[in-house]
């Protein structure tokens, strides 16, 4: 009987050496490829998570811009039932939740509870407050606290509230259309309420 040597037999199928490696470079063992890795400087794994989170305000944006746009002034006071609330304080409170988020990123934690404004001039609060804290994201400023933090905190919330926005809309018959949004053109620092029209959606 015949015993079969498997670390021969995997060796084996490799291909050389010379295929994988570039002309003149060292080949790298399977550990030093893996401390190459490992040693990666710290800050292009901060960098990563803060564009991320610039992504995320993005998205929040696109969203936000959706869920509002070609809704009229009378929507901005519609009550699905007597303790919700209305669209118009919604989006206070999402303006509300991006200052708060400016404020931790610049280590001065402050909260405020907003009057809703006009229904055009609460959207334009809304993606000023986003410009605001997207630049400070942008900046070479230190944040004072961590992208985990801002993301699970204020911006998961704006981003629950914006779904709330776009609920109440088909409640009060005035839905919007669904797309889908991984295909939406999206991209950091694009926080403006002139976005991308989606190129198509569906009921």
């Amino acid at each position: 009987m015949r015993i079969i040597n498997l670390p021969e037999v995997f060796a084996s199928l490799r291909p050389p050496a010379t295929i994988l490696q570039p002309c003149g470079l060292p080949k790298l063992t399977y550990r030093q490829e893996r401390l190459t890795r490992r040693d990666r400087p710290p800050m292009a794994d901060s960098d990563t998570k803060r564009e991320m989170l610039r992504h995320t305000v993005a998205t929040l944006a696109y969203r936000g811009a959706k869920a509002v746009r070609g809704a009229g002034d009378s929507f901005a006071s519609f009550k699905a039932s007597e303790t919700t609330r209305t669209p118009a304080q919604i989006l206070a409170h999402i303006g509300d939740l991006l200052d708060w988020a400016l404020s931790i990123a610049k280590g001065n934690e402050t909260w405020n509870n907003s009057e809703p404004l006009v229904w055009n001039k609460e959207i334009g609060r809304f993606h000023a407050a986003l410009k605001s804290f997207d630049d400070y994201l942008a900046s070479d400023s230190d944040l004072a606290a961590s992208c985990e933090r801002l993301f699970q905190g204020p911006v998961a919330d704006a981003l629950t509230h914006v779904g709330q926005i776009a609920m109440l809309r088909r409640i009060a018959g005035e839905p919007m259309k669904g797309e889908n949004y991984s295909r939406a053109k999206i991209a950091a620092g694009h926080v403006g309420a002139d976005q991308e029209t989606p190129k198509r959606q569906f009921d």
